[in-house]
């Protein structure tokens, strides 16, 4: 396993963050693929015998029985002073007003929901998990820098959302002299890119640690174009996000990956790895295997030209994922 700073902070973090919101009770989120704890267990334990220190999970994943599963089992088999443990707000948790967004009462609300489901005192990385056009930046940025300040988070981070909004939050909290944002936690991969326009040249200039979710496509990217899953026929959401302009990037990937004789996830991730703004991908694992190819792309090391055959086909996109 590899180890670099987060963007432009003193905290290191693994050089692939462990997705966890495939970890939880199906029954009890919109996830009908996800494991349970009997299943989920194996597979944290294995990431953590790779060397994977960094976990990202979020309050609506599987409605909180995401972070109750990752917190048992890191309570278990980690050190918590060894884990770099993120979690999210922003997703309705209830009915009724304040059941979601990023108000101060939300935002107070739901880090002590969070911290009591890890069973921790705090966690490294708050997110918030999408902007909120109904709440006032300069609200959300105050609460946030309050959690901080409380020793419930030790830093915070963003979610997708327009470069405008980032730059927007990030002055807010510089002006009044409050905790800034040092990720972005954004839709960004082979198939979507429309990342590398504004919101990478302005993280890169703040020097803030890109964490892309969706590495590998919701899978689009690890198998032939016209192959399912039982993920890809029940997520409605991510059969939004790609097109069938897409199939000559996956057909692009399939021969790199077969020159090389590599899985094609391997080749994907390395990929992502060459851009200087990408900290840590947030790779989801429902296999033992997907761990395995996902540390195994550290030692892919793309040439020029085969970074050049697999952006090529690329076609742009309407913005997606926000």
């Amino acid at each position: 396993m590899e180890y670099v700073k987060l963007g432009s902070t003193g905290l290191d973090v693994s050089r692939i963050c462990l997705g966890c919101m495939s970890f939880g009770i199906p029954e009890r989120g919109r996830s009908p693929w996800s494991l349970d704890e009997e299943a989920s267990l194996p597979l944290i334990r294995r990431a953590l015998d790779a060397g994977i220190t960094f976990f990202d999970t979020a309050n609506v994943y599987s409605d909180g029985t995401s972070e109750e599963i990752v917190g048992r089992a890191l309570a278990e088999h980690a050190r918590r002073d060894d884990i770099v443990l993120a979690t999210k707000v922003h997703g309705r948790m209830r009915p009724g007003p304040n059941g979601g967004g990023l108000s101060r009462k939300a935002i107070m609300t739901e880090i002590d929901h969070s911290l009591r489901r890890l069973g921790t005192d705090y966690v490294d990385l708050y997110q918030i998990h999408r902007w909120d056009p109904l709440t006032p930046i300069e609200e959300t940025m105050e609460a946030l820098h309050d959690v901080v300040k409380a020793g419930k988070a030790r830093y915070i981070g963003a979610s997708s959302m327009y470069a405008w909004q980032f730059s927007k939050a990030q002055y807010t909290a510089r002006l009044h002299g409050w905790t800034r944002f040092v990720s972005m936690q954004n839709h960004y991969n082979l198939l979507y890119r429309e990342e590398e326009r504004e919101m990478l040249p302005l993280c890169a200039d703040q020097g803030v640690g890109v964490l892309p979710w969706s590495p590998l496509a919701r899978g689009r990217l690890t198998r032939d174009w016209d192959d399912t899953t039982e993920r890809s026929r029940t997520d409605e959401y991510g059969k939004g996000l790609y097109q069938e302009g897409d199939r000559a990037v996956v057909e692009a990937l399939a021969a790199v990956a077969a020159q090389r004789g590599v899985p094609r996830a391997q080749v994907a991730l390395a990929w992502l790895l060459r851009q200087s703004t990408v900290a840590a991908p947030i790779v989801g694992v429902t296999k033992a295997h997907h761990i395995d190819d996902a540390v195994g792309a550290l030692d892919v090391a793309l040439s020029d030209k085969e970074a050049q055959a697999l952006e090529e086909p690329y076609k742009p996109h309407a913005i997606r994922g926000h």
